[in-house]
Protein backbone atom coordinates (compact mmCIF):
# COMPACT_ATOMS: atom_id res chain seq x y z
CA UNK A 1 0.00 0.00 0.00
CA UNK A 2 1.13 3.30 -0.76
CA UNK A 3 3.02 5.16 2.28
CA UNK A 4 0.34 7.47 4.65
CA UNK A 5 2.41 10.42 3.19
CA UNK A 6 1.28 10.18 -0.40
CA UNK A 7 -1.30 12.06 -1.32
CA UNK A 8 -2.75 10.93 -4.94
CA UNK A 9 -3.63 12.61 -7.36
CA UNK A 10 -7.21 13.71 -8.55
CA UNK A 11 -6.11 14.44 -11.85
CA UNK A 12 -3.30 13.11 -14.07
CA UNK A 13 -0.07 14.53 -14.69
CA UNK A 14 0.11 16.73 -17.91
CA UNK A 15 4.21 16.54 -19.65
CA UNK A 16 5.76 15.56 -16.54
CA UNK A 17 3.94 18.48 -14.46
CA UNK A 18 1.84 18.09 -11.39
CA UNK A 19 -1.59 19.58 -11.36
CA UNK A 20 -1.88 22.63 -8.72
CA UNK A 21 -4.03 22.58 -5.41
CA UNK A 22 -6.07 25.62 -4.73
CA UNK A 23 -7.60 26.19 -0.97
CA UNK A 24 -10.77 27.86 -1.32
CA UNK A 25 -12.67 30.13 1.05
CA UNK A 26 -14.74 28.42 4.09
CA UNK A 27 -18.40 28.71 3.16
CA UNK A 28 -19.70 32.09 3.61
CA UNK A 29 -16.23 34.10 3.36
CA UNK A 30 -16.70 33.32 -0.49
CA UNK A 31 -19.00 33.34 -3.52
CA UNK A 32 -21.14 30.97 -3.15
CA UNK A 33 -20.10 29.98 -6.80
CA UNK A 34 -16.74 27.80 -6.85
CA UNK A 35 -15.77 28.53 -10.55
CA UNK A 36 -16.62 32.29 -9.51
CA UNK A 37 -14.29 32.71 -6.69
CA UNK A 38 -11.84 31.41 -8.88
CA UNK A 39 -12.65 33.77 -12.06
CA UNK A 40 -12.20 36.40 -9.11
CA UNK A 41 -8.98 35.38 -7.43
CA UNK A 42 -7.11 35.00 -10.81
CA UNK A 43 -8.64 37.15 -13.09
CA UNK A 44 -5.77 37.26 -15.54
CA UNK A 45 -6.27 33.67 -16.14
CA UNK A 46 -10.17 33.61 -16.75
CA UNK A 47 -10.12 31.90 -19.93
CA UNK A 48 -7.62 29.35 -19.05
CA UNK A 49 -9.94 28.52 -16.14
CA UNK A 50 -13.49 28.77 -18.27
CA UNK A 51 -11.89 26.27 -20.49
CA UNK A 52 -10.50 23.85 -17.64
CA UNK A 53 -13.97 24.29 -16.32
CA UNK A 54 -15.81 23.24 -19.67
CA UNK A 55 -13.28 20.48 -19.93
CA UNK A 56 -14.27 18.61 -16.17
CA UNK A 57 -10.58 19.76 -15.72
CA UNK A 58 -10.89 21.58 -12.43
CA UNK A 59 -11.94 18.85 -9.44
CA UNK A 60 -12.44 18.27 -6.00
CA UNK A 61 -10.21 15.86 -4.55
CA UNK A 62 -12.07 13.03 -5.38
CA UNK A 63 -11.82 13.90 -8.84
CA UNK A 64 -15.68 14.86 -9.09
CA UNK A 65 -15.55 18.00 -12.32
CA UNK A 66 -16.50 21.29 -10.31
CA UNK A 67 -19.80 22.64 -11.43
CA UNK A 68 -21.76 26.11 -10.29
CA UNK A 69 -23.73 23.68 -8.54
CA UNK A 70 -20.40 21.70 -6.58
CA UNK A 71 -21.44 22.73 -2.45
CA UNK A 72 -18.11 23.87 -0.58
CA UNK A 73 -16.82 22.33 3.17
CA UNK A 74 -14.59 24.11 5.02
CA UNK A 75 -10.70 23.26 4.20
CA UNK A 76 -12.01 21.91 0.50
CA UNK A 77 -9.62 22.07 -2.11
CA UNK A 78 -10.06 21.99 -5.91
CA UNK A 79 -7.31 20.77 -8.54
CA UNK A 80 -6.57 21.52 -12.13
CA UNK A 81 -4.10 21.98 -14.40
CA UNK A 82 -2.15 25.34 -14.61
CA UNK A 83 -0.03 26.26 -18.11
CA UNK A 84 3.74 26.63 -17.24
CA UNK A 85 5.64 30.31 -18.33
CA UNK A 86 7.82 29.87 -21.42
CA UNK A 87 11.21 29.00 -19.88
CA UNK A 88 14.58 28.99 -21.34
CA UNK A 89 15.79 25.69 -22.40
CA UNK A 90 18.49 24.25 -20.24
CA UNK A 91 20.97 22.64 -23.13
CA UNK A 92 22.17 19.43 -21.37
CA UNK A 93 20.99 16.13 -20.56
CA UNK A 94 20.58 13.77 -18.01
CA UNK A 95 22.61 10.72 -17.61
CA UNK A 96 21.13 7.56 -16.00
CA UNK A 97 23.31 5.31 -13.85
CA UNK A 98 20.89 3.08 -12.62
CA UNK A 99 16.85 1.93 -12.65
CA UNK A 100 15.26 -0.62 -11.09
CA UNK A 101 11.74 -0.77 -9.88
CA UNK A 102 12.71 1.04 -6.40
CA UNK A 103 15.16 3.76 -7.39
CA UNK A 104 16.21 5.89 -10.33
CA UNK A 105 19.74 7.12 -10.09
CA UNK A 106 20.75 9.90 -12.66
CA UNK A 107 23.91 12.46 -12.99
CA UNK A 108 22.38 16.16 -13.09
CA UNK A 109 23.76 18.89 -15.05
CA UNK A 110 24.42 22.34 -13.96
CA UNK A 111 21.73 24.36 -14.24
CA UNK A 112 18.56 22.14 -14.19
CA UNK A 113 16.49 22.04 -11.09
CA UNK A 114 15.56 19.41 -9.00
CA UNK A 115 12.05 19.97 -8.69
CA UNK A 116 9.91 22.71 -10.14
CA UNK A 117 10.00 26.08 -8.02
CA UNK A 118 9.55 29.88 -9.04
CA UNK A 119 10.25 30.05 -12.53
CA UNK A 120 11.41 26.75 -13.39
CA UNK A 121 9.16 24.11 -13.71
CA UNK A 122 9.29 21.84 -16.82
CA UNK A 123 13.12 22.55 -17.08
CA UNK A 124 13.50 20.41 -14.19
CA UNK A 125 15.36 17.18 -13.53
CA UNK A 126 12.12 15.77 -11.64
CA UNK A 127 9.62 16.49 -14.74
CA UNK A 128 12.17 16.05 -17.67
CA UNK A 129 12.09 11.95 -15.50
CA UNK A 130 8.62 11.88 -15.35
CA UNK A 131 8.24 12.37 -19.17
CA UNK A 132 10.68 10.74 -20.81
CA UNK A 133 10.51 7.31 -18.91
CA UNK A 134 6.68 7.84 -18.58
CA UNK A 135 7.07 7.21 -14.68
CA UNK A 136 4.15 8.91 -13.39
CA UNK A 137 5.18 8.65 -9.48
CA UNK A 138 8.70 9.43 -9.61
CA UNK A 139 10.14 11.67 -6.58
CA UNK A 140 13.28 12.88 -5.31
CA UNK A 141 14.74 10.90 -2.31
CA UNK A 142 16.87 14.36 -1.54
CA UNK A 143 17.68 17.55 -3.67
CA UNK A 144 20.36 19.27 -5.45
CA UNK A 145 21.20 22.92 -5.76
CA UNK A 146 19.92 24.27 -9.48
CA UNK A 147 23.44 25.30 -10.11
CA UNK A 148 25.24 21.68 -8.56
CA UNK A 149 25.81 18.95 -11.31
CA UNK A 150 26.22 15.32 -9.92
CA UNK A 151 24.33 12.02 -8.30
CA UNK A 152 20.62 12.67 -7.67
CA UNK A 153 18.73 9.97 -6.61
CA UNK A 154 14.49 9.28 -7.13
CA UNK A 155 12.06 7.03 -5.59
CA UNK A 156 9.85 5.00 -8.04
CA UNK A 157 7.37 3.09 -6.02
CA UNK A 158 5.16 5.79 -3.49
CA UNK A 159 5.45 2.78 -0.75
CA UNK A 160 9.26 3.23 -0.38
CA UNK A 161 9.56 6.91 -0.96
CA UNK A 162 9.17 7.54 2.74
CA UNK A 163 12.22 5.13 4.02
CA UNK A 164 14.54 6.38 1.03
CA UNK A 165 13.67 10.00 2.47
CA UNK A 166 14.12 9.30 5.99
CA UNK A 167 17.84 7.81 4.81
CA UNK A 168 18.70 11.63 3.98
CA UNK A 169 16.62 13.24 6.97
CA UNK A 170 18.22 11.04 9.59
CA UNK A 171 21.80 11.19 7.87
CA UNK A 172 21.93 7.94 7.23
CA UNK A 173 23.71 8.38 3.77
CA UNK A 174 27.45 9.16 3.19
CA UNK A 175 27.96 11.61 0.47
CA UNK A 176 31.08 13.16 -1.70
CA UNK A 177 31.39 16.31 -3.34
CA UNK A 178 34.25 17.42 -6.00
CA UNK A 179 34.78 21.47 -6.29
CA UNK A 180 37.68 23.15 -7.86
CA UNK A 181 38.28 26.53 -5.48
CA UNK A 182 41.72 28.72 -5.40
CA UNK A 183 44.03 27.02 -3.17
CA UNK A 184 46.47 29.65 -1.58
CA UNK A 185 49.84 28.73 -0.42
CA UNK A 186 49.47 27.06 2.89
CA UNK A 187 46.22 25.18 2.85
CA UNK A 188 46.06 22.67 5.16
CA UNK A 189 45.15 19.34 3.08
CA UNK A 190 42.15 18.54 5.82
CA UNK A 191 39.83 21.36 7.21
CA UNK A 192 36.38 20.89 8.75
CA UNK A 193 33.72 23.78 9.57
CA UNK A 194 31.53 23.93 12.20
CA UNK A 195 28.65 26.84 12.20
CA UNK A 196 25.37 27.75 12.77
CA UNK A 197 23.40 28.53 9.25
CA UNK A 198 20.96 30.87 8.67
CA UNK A 199 18.99 31.32 5.67
CA UNK A 200 16.04 33.87 5.35
CA UNK A 201 13.09 33.52 3.02
CA UNK A 202 13.35 36.32 0.11
CA UNK A 203 17.38 36.24 0.95
CA UNK A 204 19.26 34.89 -1.29
CA UNK A 205 22.67 34.44 0.44
CA UNK A 206 23.07 32.18 3.56
CA UNK A 207 25.13 33.35 6.60
CA UNK A 208 26.70 32.11 9.62
CA UNK A 209 25.33 32.82 12.79
CA UNK A 210 25.78 32.39 16.46
CA UNK A 211 24.39 29.34 18.09
CA UNK A 212 24.59 25.91 18.64
CA UNK A 213 26.42 24.93 14.94
CA UNK A 214 23.99 22.55 12.81
CA UNK A 215 26.33 22.06 9.96
CA UNK A 216 29.33 20.28 9.45
CA UNK A 217 32.14 20.00 6.46
CA UNK A 218 35.17 17.85 5.75
CA UNK A 219 37.13 19.96 2.76
CA UNK A 220 39.93 17.83 1.33
CA UNK A 221 42.38 19.35 -0.77
CA UNK A 222 43.15 16.44 -3.13
CA UNK A 223 45.66 18.44 -5.84
CA UNK A 224 46.72 21.99 -7.05
CA UNK A 225 47.87 22.89 -10.26
CA UNK A 226 48.18 26.54 -11.53
CA UNK A 227 45.48 29.11 -12.03
CA UNK A 228 45.02 28.94 -15.75
CA UNK A 229 42.75 32.38 -15.67
CA UNK A 230 43.60 35.58 -16.99
CA UNK A 231 45.11 38.00 -14.52
CA UNK A 232 45.54 34.98 -12.09
CA UNK A 233 49.32 34.66 -12.65
CA UNK A 234 51.30 32.87 -9.70
CA UNK A 235 48.35 31.46 -8.07
CA UNK A 236 46.75 28.19 -7.72
CA UNK A 237 43.73 25.86 -8.49
CA UNK A 238 43.13 23.14 -6.12
CA UNK A 239 40.42 20.13 -6.47
CA UNK A 240 38.40 19.15 -2.96
CA UNK A 241 36.42 16.95 -2.01
CA UNK A 242 34.02 18.09 0.22
CA UNK A 243 32.36 15.66 2.87
CA UNK A 244 29.03 17.24 4.83
CA UNK A 245 27.59 15.65 7.52
CA UNK A 246 24.79 17.35 7.83
CA UNK A 247 22.32 19.67 4.36
CA UNK A 248 22.10 23.16 5.60
CA UNK A 249 20.90 25.31 2.41
CA UNK A 250 24.17 26.17 0.89
CA UNK A 251 26.21 24.80 3.41
CA UNK A 252 28.86 23.80 1.23
CA UNK A 253 29.29 26.91 -0.89
CA UNK A 254 28.95 29.05 2.23
CA UNK A 255 31.77 26.91 4.18
CA UNK A 256 34.07 27.06 1.13
CA UNK A 257 33.91 31.23 0.90
CA UNK A 258 33.88 31.50 4.57
CA UNK A 259 37.44 29.70 4.42
CA UNK A 260 38.49 32.05 1.94
CA UNK A 261 38.43 29.77 -0.81
CA UNK A 262 35.19 30.28 -2.89
CA UNK A 263 34.03 27.49 -5.34
CA UNK A 264 34.43 29.26 -8.94
CA UNK A 265 31.49 29.62 -10.99
CA UNK A 266 29.73 31.02 -7.53
CA UNK A 267 27.39 33.75 -8.41
CA UNK A 268 25.93 34.23 -4.70
CA UNK A 269 29.33 33.48 -2.73
CA UNK A 270 31.13 35.88 -1.42
CA UNK A 271 29.47 38.30 -3.30
CA UNK A 272 26.59 38.01 -5.60
CA UNK A 273 27.00 38.26 -9.54
CA UNK A 274 24.28 38.96 -11.64
CA UNK A 275 23.99 36.26 -14.53
CA UNK A 276 22.07 36.76 -17.59
CA UNK A 277 19.01 34.54 -18.39
CA UNK A 278 20.56 31.64 -20.45
CA UNK A 279 23.71 32.38 -19.91
CA UNK A 280 25.37 28.74 -19.22
CA UNK A 281 29.01 29.19 -19.95
CA UNK A 282 30.67 29.67 -16.22
CA UNK A 283 28.68 26.45 -14.43
CA UNK A 284 29.40 26.75 -10.32
CA UNK A 285 32.46 24.35 -9.81
CA UNK A 286 30.36 21.39 -8.04
CA UNK A 287 29.56 17.95 -8.34
CA UNK A 288 28.04 15.76 -6.24
CA UNK A 289 30.75 12.94 -6.69
CA UNK A 290 29.13 9.87 -5.07
CA UNK A 291 26.12 8.35 -2.69
CA UNK A 292 26.60 5.37 -0.26
CA UNK A 293 23.80 4.33 2.13
CA UNK A 294 22.43 0.51 3.14
CA UNK A 295 19.16 -0.31 1.30
CA UNK A 296 16.29 0.64 3.28
CA UNK A 297 14.40 -2.14 1.83
CA UNK A 298 16.51 -5.08 0.81
CA UNK A 299 19.60 -4.42 3.07
CA UNK A 300 22.10 -3.99 0.27
CA UNK A 301 25.18 -1.46 0.36
CA UNK A 302 24.63 0.83 -2.77
CA UNK A 303 26.87 3.35 -4.25
CA UNK A 304 26.63 5.55 -6.62
CA UNK A 305 29.14 7.80 -8.77
CA UNK A 306 28.83 10.33 -10.82
CA UNK A 307 30.39 10.01 -14.93
CA UNK A 308 30.91 13.62 -14.78
CA UNK A 309 34.09 15.93 -14.60
CA UNK A 310 34.95 19.86 -13.73
CA UNK A 311 35.44 22.00 -16.83
CA UNK A 312 38.10 23.90 -14.25
CA UNK A 313 39.60 20.09 -13.59
CA UNK A 314 38.75 17.76 -16.50
CA UNK A 315 41.83 15.28 -15.19
CA UNK A 316 40.77 12.17 -13.41
CA UNK A 317 39.80 12.65 -9.54
CA UNK A 318 43.19 11.55 -7.64
CA UNK A 319 43.37 9.87 -4.26
CA UNK A 320 43.23 11.99 -1.20
CA UNK A 321 46.67 11.65 0.88
CA UNK A 322 46.40 8.96 4.09
CA UNK A 323 44.74 10.54 6.55
CA UNK A 324 45.20 9.24 9.88
CA UNK A 325 41.76 10.57 11.55
CA UNK A 326 38.56 8.56 10.43
CA UNK A 327 35.72 9.87 8.51
CA UNK A 328 33.41 11.40 10.79
CA UNK A 329 30.00 10.15 10.24
CA UNK A 330 27.08 11.95 12.79
CA UNK A 331 28.10 15.63 12.85
CA UNK A 332 31.24 16.06 16.03
CA UNK A 333 30.24 17.84 19.28
CA UNK A 334 31.35 21.50 18.93
CA UNK A 335 30.83 24.48 21.23
CA UNK A 336 27.76 26.82 20.93
CA UNK A 337 28.64 29.44 18.52
CA UNK A 338 32.13 27.91 17.06
CA UNK A 339 32.58 29.05 13.70
CA UNK A 340 36.14 27.19 13.08
CA UNK A 341 38.69 25.88 10.46
CA UNK A 342 40.20 23.46 12.10
CA UNK A 343 43.87 21.93 9.79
Amino acid sequence: MPNSRTRARPLPLREGVDPVRIRLADPGQGPRSIPEELRRRFPDRRAELDAALAAGEVVTADGTPVTETTRRHRGMDVWTYRAPEPEIPVPFGIDLLYRDDRLVVVDKPHHLATTPRAGHVTETALVRLRRDLGLDDLAPAHRLDRLTAGVLLFTVDPAHRAAYQDLFAARRVRKTYLAVAPAPEGTPDVRERYSRIVKTRGVLQATEGDGEPDAHSVIRLLATRPDPRPGREGERLGLYRLEPTTGRTHQLRLHMSVLGTPILGDDLYPEIRTVAPGDFSDPLQLLAESIAFQGPVDGKERTFHTRRRLDHWPDPVPEPRPDPGESPGEIPDAPAGRRTAFS
